[in-house]
C-alpha cells in the first residue's frame, strides 16, 4: 500500500517512512521492489505485434506524450529539453490499432501524480511507466 502511495499520490518517501515509524530507505526498496514486479508484467513490444498480426491487424499507430521531468544538469540537460512545450521531460510512445485508445491510455496514465514531474533518471522513468502500465489497464479493465 506505501508504494501505491508513493506512485498514485506522489507522496514523499520520507512522509510516508515518518508517519509508520520504518525508515525512508525501506519504502525506497519496498517502493522500487513493487515497481519492478509491476515492470516485469508490461506487455513487450514483439509479443504486442504478434498477437496483432494474429488477430488481422494490419496497421499500427504510434502516438506520443510528453512526461515533464526536472531539469538536468550538465550534458544531459539539452537532450531532454522539449522545444515544442519548452521544459524538461521525457516522450513516451505507445502503439494501438485505433487513435482513441491511445488518447484514453495516455488520459488515464496521466492520473498518476508521480507522472505531474519525474523525479528520477530516464532508465527509472522507463521502468515506473511500465508499472503504472500495468496497473492502468487493471484498473480500466475491471
Amino acid at each position: 500500500m506505501i508504494a501505491l502511495a508513493v506512485l498514485r499520490h506522489d507522496q514523499r518517501l520520507a512522509d510516508m517512512a515518518g508517519g509508520d515509524n520504518i525508515s525512508e530507505s525501506t519504502v525506497r526498496r519496498w517502493r522500487d521492489e513493487a515497481i519492478g514486479l509491476l515492470a516485469a508484467q508490461a506487455p513487450r513490444l514483439d509479443r504486442a505485434c504478434k498477437k496483432n498480426a494474429r488477430q488481422g491487424g494490419e496497421v499500427v499507430l504510434i502516438d506520443g506524450t510528453l512526461i515533464p521531468t526536472q531539469r538536468r544538469t550538465g550534458k544531459a540537460d539539452r537532450k531532454n529539453y522539449s522545444g515544442k512545450h519548452r521544459h524538461h521531460g521525457l516522450h513516451f510512445l505507445a502503439l494501438t490499432v485505433e487513435r482513441a485508445p491511445v488518447e484514453h491510455g495516455f488520459a488515464h496514465l496521466k492520473n498518476w501524480r508521480i507522472l505531474a514531474k519525474l523525479r528520477t533518471g530516464p532508465a527509472h522513468a522507463t521502468q515506473i511507466l511500465r508499472a503504472l502500465l500495468v496497473l492502468t489497464n487493471l484498473e480500466v479493465n475491471r
